[in-house]
């Protein structure tokens, strides 16, 4: 950060090659003030090990999303040996694709059911124009008939010139079903509904239906490294732990299979946090469960959900996304370093800068990885200041991480440190 700062007092000096200046106005600043927040992936660790219940997320956590790209093993028939024969299918997911922008931050019900919503419109647009191409076979010479003829022949045109944007509809909702069918085997294979709403209420303090160690003992609830990531979770958020209780837990999960290293970790960066920790951090989440999915049922959808929850998530903000509130509206900060390069001397970074004008625009840049799960909480935050840019109150948030991790590569990072500690 003091390099940075020391970077920006230098160009802001040059006036003839600022980065900050309008060239048509050289001498003036162009642009309303920007908040550079820059964060430690200390601040929270449990939130990129969460299981997570929105389609972005869910993707980039079940299905590796990278580069706007996910692969999908799909089935492809049956190999000669009578077993599923499967494919590797390749789907791309961008800015002109309406579905993706419009639900990837939408919770995975709401996904399934708006791709069967989709389904349905493009079945009702073909078989319009199958009806259209067979009452143009019409035989009667009457005048009726050739009236009807006539308009049914501009409504056929028309279907024609549709017919690229119903193939590339089509081809999405293809994509779409191919992705969640995905997403979904994950989500039963794994019980990654019950995980998310455990973990849900592990954050915001809620009692468990179950003990702890019975789920851990559990084998048709999640995978190893699923248990490990409910244990951490558990972990961080528990005030305290005493050595032999801890002990247990790390043997029950010797015993489901995990890698423990992980938690060597974990358990040093909680000893130093515990000085700073907040404990009502993750406060105000939660799920609940809403009527089961009757839209999938009632149109004979190709998604199976049965035995899967239909959650709701109670909204709140998550911990980067309170920092950011904080800071934007110029309440508290008094645990940051602050640095204002237009200062013509450095002043004391410990300082709160007496303007307490909020701020409209900021950028965070988490360092050690981000996720999409954070990501999201913040376009929802900025969403619920409402208003267009110009709106007093509104906000524009641009989110930037080191790199983007996933959960498994979150824990694979977590494990090296591990082995470092030994």
């Amino acid at each position: 950060a003091e390099k940075l700062d020391k970077k920006l007092r230098e160009n802001l000096r040059d006036t003839r090659n600022n980065l900050f200046t309008d060239s048509a106005q050289s001498t003036h600043f162009s642009f309303q003030r920007v908040m550079l927040i820059i964060l430690d992936r200390n601040m929270d660790m449990a939130t990129t090990l969460h299981h997570t219940w929105t389609y972005q997320a869910l993707a980039h956590d079940v299905l590796d999303l990278s580069l706007n790209r996910v692969v999908v093993e799909e089935a492809s028939g049956k190999s000669p040996k009578g077993g599923v024969r499967s494919k590797a299918r390749a789907c791309d997911l961008d800015n002109r694709d309406k579905f993706w922008t419009t639900h990837k931050g939408s919770p995975f019900p709401t996904v399934a059911e708006a791709i069967q919503e989709e389904l349905e419109q493009y079945r009702s647009s073909e078989e319009e124009v199958k009806r259209l191409k067979a009452s143009m076979g019409l035989d009667n010479e009457s005048d009726a008939a050739i009236s009807l003829m006539s308009d049914n022949t501009a409504r056929l045109t028309t279907a024609v010139n549709s017919l690229p944007q119903l193939l590339e509809k089509k081809r999405l909702i293809d994509m779409h079903t191919t992705i969640a069918t995905g997403i979904l085997n994950a989500i039963k294979s794994r019980r990654l509904d019950t995980l998310f709403e455990l973990e849900e209420k592990i954050m915001s303090k809620q009692s468990l239906d179950r003990p702890l160690m019975e789920i851990l003992a559990d084998p048709d609830t999640g995978s190893p490294e699923d248990k490990m990531r409910l244990f951490i979770i558990y972990y961080i958020c528990s005030h305290t732990m005493s050595e032999v209780e801890y002990d247990r837990y790390c043997s029950a999960l010797e015993a489901a299979g995990c890698d423990l290293r992980p938690l060597a970790y974990i358990k040093r960066w909680k000893a130093y946090a515990k000085m700073t920790a907040n404990p009502n951090q993750y406060a105000g989440g939660g799920t609940k469960t809403v009527s089961m999915f009757s839209k999938l049922v009632s149109q004979g959808s190709s998604f199976v959900m049965e035995g899967v929850k239909n959650l709701v998530v109670k909204r709140h903000n998550l911990p980067v996304t309170r920092i950011v509130d904080e800071l934007m509206e110029m309440r508290g900060g008094d645990d940051y370093r602050y640095f204002d390069p237009k200062q013509l001397r450095s002043t004391d970074v410990s300082q709160v800068p007496k303007n307490k004008t909020p701020f409209s625009e900021a950028i965070v840049f988490v360092i050690g990885g981000g996720n999409y799960i954070e990501y999201q909480n913040l376009v929802d935050y900025t969403r619920s200041k409402a208003g267009v840019a110009a709106t007093p109150g509104s906000k524009r948030v641009i989110y930037g991480a080191s790199t983007l991790n996933n959960a498994k590569e979150f824990l694979k990072q977590l494990s090296l440190l591990g082995q470092e500690l030994h």
